[in-house]
């Protein structure tokens, strides 16, 4: 297997689920407004996924959609990682940090709910897709 690539330095790293096509989108989402390549990608199922999320002592049984991973093992998770990557987006998208002022737990109420019914809404891949050429940079587990 390749050695993985490293994180650059000033960079930030978002875990997903790789099987989702919600999250596959989200990440396309993510890489058109991210003009100061900012976000690098790796999924949960990835062998690198696994040890972020082990190290950080991070249960994907209770979060399976999305983390954020900040350089100096910092992370958010949930409806915080979310609007933590909204915040650095280009566009109108960092005016959803207002949403931040509102209690964790109804906004993760709100993320969870939709988090539990995202394979049934929008379905579920057999296997994670492979970026393509202009992306491939960004993902750190292929």
């Amino acid at each position: 297997m390749e050695k993985e690539k490293l994180l650059p330095e000033g960079k930030m790293l978002i875990l997903f689920d790789g099987v989702c096509h919600f999250c596959n989108d989200s990440v396309r989402f993510i890489l058109k407004r991210d003009k100061y390549d900012l976000f690098y990608f790796a999924s949960l199922q990835s062998e690198l996924g696994q040890q972020m999320t082990k190290e950080r002592d991070i249960d994907t049984e209770k979060v399976d959609s999305i983390i954020l991973i900040d350089p100096g093992n910092a992370y958010y998770i949930k409806s915080t990682a979310a609007l933590e990557i909204a915040k650095k987006l280009t566009g109108l998208w960092p005016i959803l940090g207002i949403f931040s002022y509102l209690p964790e737990s109804f906004r993760n109420w709100f993320y969870d709910f939709v988090a539990r019914n995202r394979y049934s809404w929008f379905g579920k891949m057999e296997t994670c897709p492979m970026p393509s050429p202009e992306e491939k940079s960004r993902f750190l587990d292929t």
